[in-house]
């Protein structure tokens, strides 16, 4: 048994968003959402389930907040629905949606939290999707002014700001693969959408400094990672090419100013390009002060003809699986962080968002979820290995809180530290809850 020792400056926290958490979808004076459309959609979610209720943390954020506190957590990371602000995403401003998250961020300095916000995490206003949503320049221009008014609002409360939650997941997954809201299904507009969202993160941070703002500002990419299953050279590449297209596609433009050569021409071979007006590029690689990584699985893979986008082919090497199918591959978490440190530099780290979904349910008030404790301990071994490298890792988010509205899965995945039974909306603290707690509070655990 080896004995895994956490650096004493590593800051722990928790990570939700909040179209997944709060509810109240439909009070003091919140807009809709794409997913409030995507997910009244039949057949979009599981269940027909949506967020109008989720967790209620709108109502129960002091209950949530003291779970936090509780746990030990030294950050709490949280995102902001932007139509609670901006109903329409643009015009006037929502007074009673500013109120709610003041609430949210003083409880949480008071109890010693320090609050991290994600101003998108992926509810974007549906006034702003009825006019072509990212696809539409003009939203970058929206996004950039809402996070004015956030900036401005809570400039010496909030010091860390992440501008955007997996930029992959809000262009290739929700418009070429269809999979979460608006659900397109559409390369080219994916490919379109992506470099928007690059030049709205830039344009954000650029305001940021512009506004002379204090504080922290980076972005928070989803990254996967594929082991080539052998070395030939048609392997690497298609591993390249899977990992390239979460990881590079995001990173390059930010770090380099440009977009990965090798991932332009295979999307050129696909029939798309990009329409990159001038200037874009000098906006998106604006100095960010941190990046966020967000990982939760990966897995060896191979070449094979027609494969996917990328001919690129998932090897069913028999590893443990989370209840959501996803591999558990900590291999992978060091692998990308190595990776990332280096091609992109030292600039500092904050893993935001880890974690593995375990449907396990009360029993005797008990939620015993050793599969999570198992994951987090592997992966946070694999921090470790990463941190001993020289991996400037600053922080980790266990994701997630609690269990909650899991997108296009609806309530049926349950990624939480803490148990939400649906109906009544009882908190129950899982085992793992119990054992993160051991581990804030030792900074050491058995592996």
């Amino acid at each position: 048994m080896a004995i895994i020792q956490l650096p004493k400056d590593l800051k722990f926290g928790v990570a939700t968003a909040a179209y997944q958490i709060e509810g109240a979808a439909n009070e003091d004076g919140r807009g809709e959402s794409i997913w409030d459309t995507f997910a009244k959609t039949p057949g979009k979610v599981v269940n027909g389930d949506n967020g109008d209720i989720a967790c209620d943390s709108y109502h129960r954020y002091k209950e949530d907040v003291q779970l936090i506190k509780e746990l030990g957590s030294d950050m709490y990371r949280f995102s902001v629905s932007w139509p609670r602000i901006l109903p329409n995403g643009t015009g006037e401003v929502n007074q009673k949606g500013l109120d709610y998250y003041h609430r949210l961020v003083d409880e949480l300095l008071e109890q010693g939290i320090e609050p991290v916000c994600t101003l998108y995490h992926w509810d974007l206003p549906q006034a702003l999707q009825d006019k072509g949503g990212w696809d539409n320049r003009e939203t970058i221009d929206a996004f950039t002014n809402y996070a004015e008014i956030m900036f401005k609002e809570f400039e010496g409360k909030i010091n860390k700001w992440i501008t955007i939650n997996e930029p992959w997941c809000v262009s290739f997954l929700s418009n070429y693969v269809g999979a979460h809201a608006p659900g397109n299904q559409d390369l080219q507009l994916a490919a379109n959408i992506s470099h928007h969202l690059l030049v709205a993160h830039g344009q954000t941070v650029k305001r940021f400094r512009d506004l002379g703002i204090d504080g922290e500002i980076g972005y928070a990419p989803n990254t996967t990672w594929k082991e080539p299953f052998s070395n030939q050279q048609k392997d690497i590449d298609a591993c390249q090419r899977e990992v390239g297209y979460l990881i590079d596609w995001f990173f390059e433009p930010v770090f380099h100013g440009q977009y990965p050569s090798y991932l332009v021409d295979w999307y050129k071979q696909k029939g798309v390009t990009l329409k990159i007006e001038d200037g874009d590029m000098e906006v998106i690689q604006q100095r960010i002060d941190f990046v966020g990584i967000n990982y939760y699985n990966g897995n060896v893979a191979r070449y094979k003809k027609g494969s996917g986008l990328f001919d690129c082919e998932d090897m069913d090497m028999d590893y443990k699986r989370t209840d959501i199918n996803w591999p558990i591959y900590p291999e992978g978490f060091y692998k990308v962080l190595t990776y990332i440190h280096k091609k992109y530099g030292d600039t500092p780290i904050y893993i935001t968002e880890n974690g593995a979904c375990f449907n396990d349910e009360v029993k005797d008030n008990q939620v015993n979820d050793t599969g999570r404790i198992n994951y987090l301990k592997t992966h946070l071994a694999a921090l470790q290995q990463s941190i001993d490298s020289g991996v400037p890792v600053k922080g980790y988010f266990c994701w997630s809180l609690l269990d909650n509205f899991e997108w296009a899965e609806g309530y049926t995945m349950r990624f939480g530290l803490v148990h939400m039974n649906y109906r009544t909306l009882e908190r129950t603290k899982k085992e793992s809850y119990y054992w993160y707690q051991q581990v804030i509070r030792n900074g050491w655990y058995d592996l």
